[in-house]
């Protein structure tokens, strides 16, 4: 009788697996195998729950001959979902809230309308002045939700769509075992989520908030040597090569070099002045002698640019906040426009209205791959290497590690430490004793 309520559980996995696709077409049966092989012999550690069965049971797996390290993971994986989010779900329903009814009508308290939602996801984030970028973002992720569980769970009469903690557990679930994207994807996901069930939707998630974030292990930057730099750099030119030349010498992020502004540039101190970058703080930073004759002569052709577009009626910029009602002049000034704009007028998002952007990011992108390629590089560099780069750099030309956490605008200098451990590995590294073979048996 156990054997076959085992069995018929396990059916029941399986198919809770392939219908809310949290493993690739195939291999839901290995899946299903390994539970069943976990069941049947979790009676020889009695006395406890699962999450302290799993670990003696993993360790046991890995001791068989016949047991590759990715079945181990493979296997940990299949009992993780059976029981946090298979068996959770039948055990313990998701609760209901009285904050449903903002959305939900009255025969199903967990259904709610994805438009409406959206719409107020986006009103939100507005209010809280959240990027362009992470309200697009988070926006992304949550369409993509309300599609999993349209695929899950259907929607009703009015259209509106269920939403549980249980059914954003698996969805996170099956982004980590199906679609294998990298954790901080997996935590990017969960933070729109979030944001979406604390300010739109009421739902409470409980200790879900604590336990669904992916632990992240640290890893050490890709950082290119001196000579690296100089062959990358030799084999890009035009503006494209400036800005590569000016994120390197002054340690920038690739976004606050493309939102550069005429008015940051200070020639006479030599100094770079990023306005609003990551976690909205402005900071100061090298702007290197030898970049500076090429940037002149960049800006001059941008100001011929500027006087062309204000002749044409255009010549506005965008302005942060409400900068542009405050200063009705200022979006057409020299010093408020960008020191790399776009080749093309576009339409502001936003505003309905005709500007000049800056530079798309992926014009940069774009030239760092073929100056990587062109240079013949092993390492897996991107236009952030340079950032890294640039702290490495310097470490190692002994500029004090405070300074550099101010060049870089980090919180944290425990952040910039990072540096030094790259720093050890290039600055006088031991040894092998494979080297030293030799000399130790004296032949």
């Amino acid at each position: 009788m156990y054997k076959n309520t085992i069995e018929q559980r396990l059916t029941s996995y399986g198919n809770f697996l392939l219908k809310r696709s949290m493993v690739q077409p195939g291999k839901g049966k290995y899946f299903v195998s390994w539970v069943r092989r976990y069941l049947n012999s979790e009676r020889s550690f009695k006395g406890q729950t699962w999450e302290e069965k799993l670990p003696q049971y993993l360790d046991r797996l890995a001791g068989e001959a016949n047991i590759n390290s990715w079945q181990v993971d493979q296997a940990e994986q299949a009992i993780r979902l059976y029981f946090q989010n298979y068996y959770a779900e039948k055990k313990f329903p998701p609760k209901q809230t009285a904050a449903h009814q903002a959305y939900a009508g009255q025969e199903d308290a967990e259904r709610y309308n994805r438009n409406q939602a959206m719409e107020d996801a986006r009103e939100w984030m507005r209010i809280k002045h959240y990027a362009y970028r992470t309200e697009q973002t988070y926006l992304g992720w949550c369409k993509r939700f309300f599609d999993y569980s349209e695929q899950c769970k259907g929607v009703d009469q009015a259209g509106n769509v269920l939403v549980t903690p249980q059914l954003i557990k698996d969805f996170l679930a099956q982004l980590a075992s199906s679609a294998n994207v990298a954790k901080s994807t997996q935590n990017q996901a969960f933070s729109a989520l979030l944001f979406l069930c604390r300010n739109v939707l009421y739902i409470e998630l409980g200790d879900m908030e604590a336990n669904l974030r992916a632990k992240a292990g640290k890893k050490l930057p890709v950082v290119l040597t001196p000579i690296e730099i100089k062959n990358l750099l030799a084999r890009v030119s035009g503006t494209n090569g400036l800005m590569l030349r000016l994120i390197y010498s002054a340690g920038l992020r690739l976004s606050e070099c493309s939102r550069l502004r005429i008015k940051d540039l200070d020639f006479e101190q030599d100094i770079i002045f990023v306005r609003a970058g990551k976690g909205d703080k402005d900071r100061a930073t090298i702007l290197a002698k030898q970049i500076q004759p090429q940037l002149q002569a960049h800006l001059k052709r941008v100001k011929e640019l500027h006087e062309q577009d204000l002749a044409d009626g255009f010549g506005e910029v965008y302005l942060p906040g409400a900068l542009n009602r405050k200063y009705p002049a200022a979006p057409r000034e020299w010093g408020w426009q960008y020191v790399f704009p776009s080749a093309k007028l576009s339409v502001d998002p936003r505003s309905q209205k005709t500007r000049r952007h800056h530079v798309s990011d992926g014009t940069i992108q774009n030239a760092m791959k073929k100056a990587v390629r062109a240079s013949k590089l092993v390492k897996p560099a991107s236009v952030h290497t340079l950032r890294h780069s640039f702290a490495t750099h310097l470490l190692l030309n002994g500029v004090d590690l405070r300074q550099i956490q101010d060049y870089l605008g980090h919180k944290s200098v425990e952040t910039t430490m990072i540096y030094t451990h790259v720093v050890k590995n290039m600055r006088n590294p031991a040894i092998s004793p494979l080297d030293m073979l030799d000399k130790m048996t004296g032949c």
